[in-house]
């Protein structure tokens, strides 16, 4: 894991470091992209924050029900899909 020095000029993200000194944050960015945002003291900390979070938590086990691969003809078949939805707009 990467740390980060946050300036004190970067005042929105300042803004929601504070707020997560209160309650554990989920950013979402405009492309769907979830990131947790909490204080911690230590990895064990962490990781209870991490369990502690519901939603993070019920997007895991969703995830982990998923298949693990697709066979490359269902891929072509994805694709072809996704390019005659866009071609019908």
């Amino acid at each position: 894991m990467k740390t980060v020095t946050v300036s004190p000029r970067e005042k929105t993200l300042s803004a929601l470091l504070k707020q997560a000194l209160q309650e554990n944050l989920i950013l979402r960015a405009v492309d769907g992209h979830e990131f947790i945002l909490a204080e911690i003291d230590s990895f064990d900390r962490e990781i209870e924050l991490t369990r502690q979070n519901e939603q993070l938590m019920h997007l895991l086990d969703a995830r982990g029900q998923e298949k693990a691969t697709i066979s490359l003809a269902e891929a072509r078949a994805r694709l072809a899909t996704d390019s005659e939805l866009r071609e019908n707009e």
